[in-house]
């Protein structure tokens, strides 16, 4: 073979850029040289004579680095080019990128460990997705909230209600000021409450309040059944759509560009399967989030500070970054309550989604108090409600 799969630098009109943290056991160039070929044009280490040079120089991965520099260390940062044209980016979409960012060379033996930590997609690429809907502005425009962090709840219990006792639920949380409500990740389609039936009583509701709130209906299923929920949900007049990243990933890409009038929330919950720091193989939750904005999801939850979930500050802030940049809107959930709407502010600012459950619903006068007490603390217009809150669960400064 001819063609130098080692280049210090590519054309971003040809190659798309994943920098990889890898661990080998024998050097990093070995591994890179797996990862190149193997998730590019064939076996890393059997040629065969259908492999032309032609086939190489068009469709091998390239690796960005000094050869001997690699094969002088066993751990470090590896950047690989890979060819635009091995995809169809309006139809292979997020789902086979991945297949192709961490697909084989996660089961060849010298690999030890390989974490995605960072893409660099060309315009080329980009262009084939369309972003947010709505995202932060729209959500902003939608509630006609701003300056201040959008208020956020959850359905709790998960499970088990009745559609009657939702809308009972629903109602509540409206009189207490939210902006958005999502029922939980563990709700889809269960005998008692059947989506349909929640769809026609919700949104019948809030079409008739003042105030415009969004709700997000979880809508978890395998893909032949997605799209018809989806649709479902539009038919019905809801006004958005939950899914959590194991019915989601390439899904969220699909839904966007049915171009729907419906607000994307992309759940993250089990999200740490793929994205924790601690595994062999895994995907960092920013590349994940920067995944989200091009598939078109509106919000996001990112992460937490401060909470039963307390992630590292600065991961959190990267992630928001992120979002931003493509105009989705962060969530910042698990623990999130009255007392640390000031402190949280203070760190991310205000472009974020203040998401609820406990809270809200564990206050010890009731959803509508526990949604008022949230209410006060963003919008700074204290009351009883919140000082119970402050009681219960305590002020961060």
């Amino acid at each position: 073979m001819k063609f130098n799969i080692f280049q210090e630098d590519c054309d971003l009109s040809k190659y798309y850029v994943a920098s990889y943290q890898i661990k080998s056991k024998t050097n990093l160039k070995d591994a890179a040289w797996n990862l190149a070929i193997g998730q590019s044009v064939g076996n890393p280490k059997v040629r065969n004579e259908w492999e032309t040079e032609e086939l190489f120089e068009n469709h091998s991965c390239i690796i960005l680095h000094d050869e001997k520099y690699l094969e002088s260390i066993n751990f470090g940062l590896v950047k690989i080019g890979f060819p635009i044209v091995n995809n169809d980016w309006k139809t292979d979409g997020i789902s086979h990128m991945l297949c192709q960012l961490m697909g084989g060379h996660v089961d060849i033996d010298i690999i030890d460990s390989c974490r995605l930590i960072d893409l660099n997609l060309p315009d080329y690429v980009k262009n084939n997705f369309l972003g947010p809907k709505y995202g932060i502005s729209g959500f902003r425009e939608f509630t006609s909230q701003y300056d201040k962090p959008i208020f956020g709840s959850i359905v709790k219990p998960k499970i088990g209600v009745t559609p009657e006792v939702l809308l009972e639920m629903v109602k509540q949380m409206v009189d207490g000021g939210v902006d958005f409500i999502k029922e939980d990740e563990i709700m889809s389609n269960p005998v008692i409450a059947p989506l349909e039936k929640r769809v026609e009583l919700v949104s019948n509701y809030l079409a008739k309040q003042s105030r415009k709130v969004v709700f997000c209906h979880t809508i978890n299923c395998d893909p032949h059944v997605l799209v018809d929920r989806v649709n479902k949900v539009h038919q019905l007049g809801g006004n958005g759509v939950h899914i959590n990243v194991f019915s989601g990933l390439g899904s969220y890409n699909s839904i966007r560009k049915l171009n729907l009038p419906l607000f994307l929330h992309y759940q993250s919950s089990g999200a740490k399967v793929f994205s924790d720091v601690n595994h062999r193989f895994s995907i960092s939750w920013k590349v994940m989030c920067y995944l989200a904005t091009l598939m078109g999801v509106d919000t996001i939850q990112t992460g937490m500070i401060g909470g039963y979930s307390n992630d590292a500050e600065n991961d959190v802030l990267d992630c928001i970054e992120t979002l931003r940049s493509g105009n989705t809107l962060p969530t910042l959930s698990c623990g999130m309550h009255a007392g640390l709407i000031d402190h949280i502010t203070k760190i991310v600012g205000n472009d974020y989604l203040a998401n609820a459950g406990g809270a809200v619903h564990g206050h010890p006068n009731g959803t509508s108090a526990g949604a008022k007490a949230i209410r006060q603390a963003i919008d700074k217009n204290y009351s009883i409600e919140y000082e119970v809150a402050i009681n219960k669960w305590g002020r961060v400064l």
